[in-house]
This record gives C-alpha cells, sequence and structure tokens, in this order.
C-alpha cells in the first residue's frame, strides 16, 4: 500500500494538466494539485456520455396492438404514436442534444434509441410523409453548431421492422460517436446481437437487442486501451425482464472480457440492486454514480411520453457509466459525474409545447485514467 500513495498523488496532480484540460471543455469536477513525484507518468482525463435519444412515442402500444388478435385496434395505436411523434419532433430535440454534447464535449457518446424511420400513409388514407434518420439529423446539428469532429465509431441494429404493408420502417440502432480529434479507435469494433432476446413473434419485426464495443485509445494516454461498450437492455417490468437482463448483462461483460480498462455504457432499464447490476458490479465495475454521486438518487428515467410535462418526472435510475481500471486504485475513481436535460430550463420550443429533450436523461461522466505505466504498477 505505501508505493501507492505517491503515485496515486501524482494522478490527482496530472488531472489538472491533462490532455483534455487542454483541447477539451473545463473538466466537470474540481482540480486539486498536490506535490507531483519526479519521473511518474503523466495521467489523463476521459470524459464519456450516455444519451437515449427516445423514438418520441410508446411504441409498446403499437407492438401490443399488433399482437391482439383484432386486427381493428392496428390502426387506432398507429395514429396515437404518430400524433405523439409529432408533437416530440426530434430535428427540435436534437437541437438540444446537440447543445449538451457540444457543451459537455465528451471524448466518447454511447447512443440508443437511434432511429432510422421512415412513415408514409397516403395509402391508408392519412396524410403523414416522416422521414427522419435521428444520427444525420444529430450530427448537422452538431455541425451547425460548429463541431464536426466527432464520427460513428460503431453501430448495431437491434430492430428491423416493416409493418403495414411497407407504410412504416424502422430501423433501431445503438451507437457509438466518438471526438476522432481526440480518439484513437481499434482495432477491434463489435457490433453483436444478444443470444437471450424477448420470445416476440411479430410478422414484419425483427426484434434483437444488442451492443457496441470498441477499443479506445485516448489523447494524452499513449499505450492506454480502453475498452468501451455501450447498450440498451430489455425494457419492461416484472417477469421474464429481470432475468433476461441479467443474462444480457452477462453476455455483455464476457465479451467485454477481464483483461484491460473497461466502461459500460447505455440504458440498462434495471436500477441498483437488480440481477443486472449484480452480474455487472460482480464483473468489478464500479458504478460510477454511485461512487462520486453516494446518497443522491440521479434519477434518468422517465418523462411522460408526450414530453408534455413541465416539472421532471424521472423516478428511476437507469442510464449508467460502470467503469473498471480507471483511475485510483481497487476501483476508486477520481473525477465527478453529472446528469444532463433534467431540468425544466433544458426543455426546447416543439410543435405545441415546449419538450423534452428525450424521455431520458443523459449521464456524464469525465474521470482520470491512469497511464500504462502506472496500470502496470498497480497490478
Amino acid at each position: 500500500m505505501k508505493t501507492r500513495v505517491p503515485l496515486l498523488l501524482s494522478l490527482v496532480f496530472a488531472a489538472g494538466c491533462s490532455d483534455s484540460s487542454v483541447t477539451g471543455p473545463a473538466p466537470l469536477g474540481r482540480v486539486v494539485a498536490v506535490p507531483t513525484v519526479a519521473g511518474a507518468p503523466a495521467a489523463t482525463r476521459i470524459t464519456v456520455m450516455t444519451r437515449n435519444l427516445y423514438i418520441g412515442a410508446d411504441v409498446d402500444l403499437v407492438i401490443g396492438a399488433l399482437l391482439t388478435p383484432d386486427p381493428n385496434d392496428d390502426l387506432a395505436a398507429l395514429q396515437v404514436a404518430i400524433a405523439t411523434l409529432s408533437t416530440t419532433d426530434f430535428p427540435a430535440r436534437a437541437a438540444a442534444l446537440a447543445d449538451e454534447i457540444a457543451r459537455m464535449r465528451p471524448h466518447v457518446v454511447g447512443l440508443q434509441e437511434v432511429e432510422d424511420l421512415h412513415i408514409h400513409l397516403g395509402a391508408l388514407g392519412l396524410p403523414v410523409d416522416i422521414d427522419q434518420n435521428f444520427l444525420e439529423i444529430l450530427l448537422d446539428s452538431l455541425a451547425a453548431r460548429g463541431v464536426t469532429t466527432y464520427a460513428v465509431a460503431g453501430q448495431v441494429t437491434n430492430i428491423t421492422a416493416t409493418l403495414f404493408f411497407g407504410a412504416i420502417t424502422l430501423f433501431d440502432h445503438e451507437a457509438i460517436l466518438v471526438d476522432a480529434d481526440r480518439v484513437a479507435v481499434g482495432p477491434h469494433v463489435i457490433e453483436r446481437n444478444f443470444q437471450h432476446n424477448l420470445p416476440l413473434s411479430l410478422t414484419g419485426v425483427d426484434f434483437k437487442r444488442g451492443w457496441v464495443q470498441i477499443d479506445a485509445r485516448i489523447a494524452g494516454s499513449p499505450g492506454l486501451a480502453i475498452t468501451i461498450a455501450n447498450t440498451h437492455l430489455e425494457s419492461g417490468s416484472g417477469g421474464l425482464f429481470p432475468d433476461l437482463r441479467r443474462e444480457q448483462a452477462l453476455e455483455l461483460v464476457r465479451s467485454v472480457g477481464p483483461a484491460r480498462p473497461a466502461i459500460l455504457l447505455g440504458d440498462f432499464n434495471d436500477p441498483p440492486g437488480s440481477p443486472m447490476y449484480d452480474v455487472i458490479t460482480g464483473a468489478r465495475f464500479t458504478d460510477a454514480w454511485a461512487a462520486l454521486q453516494p446518497g443522491v438518487s440521479g434519477f434518468t428515467c422517465c418523462e411522460v411520453a408526450d414530453l408534455s410535462n413541465g416539472v421532471a418526472t424521472l423516478t428511476s435510475r437507469f442510464d449508467d457509466v460502470f467503469m473498471r481500471g480507471i483511475a485510483g486504485p481497487e476501483g476508486s475513481l477520481i473525477g465527478q459525474i453529472t446528469i444532463v436535460g433534467d431540468q425544466s430550463s433544458d426543455r426546447v420550443p416543439g410543435p405545441a409545447y415546449p419538450i423534452w429533450p428525450s424521455d431520458h436523461a443523459g449521464v456524464v461522466a469525465s474521470l482520470l485514467v491512469r497511464p500504462a505505466g502506472a496500470l502496470a504498477a498497480l497490478r
């Protein structure tokens, strides 16, 4: 233990002069200066964000209607969803999401519910024409703010749906964005669906959850590779859902493996203490929110489906950042974590009323990264 103390002090000092403090935004946390240790390797900081973009309507109601034997409720459920989509206006929300990214300038962004949505209902007698590629819209919104360095590092398709005789097509993705000026990706990128999925049988719908996993090297930390994965575990409460999410979490941590520093981002759809949570923390991942904001609720889900509520209705913590082998010894973390998109002032003008950026809040963590030499010394 005695050999670790001066090394840890040098890491804390290095946080004040890391790469991110020069090329990125101001750190989320405080900068603590203490005497450095001669010859100790420099440290850097990594800032990551997880953000569920929200499709814009309660799709479960449409799927539920399609699963019933009564065909008469299908169109009614669809009309409700379309009306909600028109008021939750993703292009308007993308502007707010782009503001968050431009302000926080994370190195890596894990995105969930990244939709490619096409709805043309003229054949059904409804004057509805929607073509929205969420990722393109978000990147265009960033470019409009002068932020052009973010690039897609990986993307997995979860849901493919062709409904109402082709009048609706939907591709649901998870994606990882990186600031290409500060993050090098490779050599491994994994885009994979879980083997354990909801046993859903619906004509025209291929429904599988999955994850994206990359090797990332952060500018200022040569030689240090961090495995970063982003996922959206299955939603739903009770019944088979907790065990299903546990199995999906097992697949995720097995893919990431134990060998190197790692970060898990995502909408995990379960709170602390759940079977899913126990799997991840049992794989020696630290819950960054619990470590850095002990005793603070940190709720991230969920606003009402049409985003019309004036005061946040968040009552669950589903969106998380889990870390292993980052910052201090024995899983301790140095840095800060915050929630974005959870204040009434974060709402933006919508077609009918102010709307939230998403039905979820986002989470941003900025943490010290141990350099490769320090990692070896602490093993």
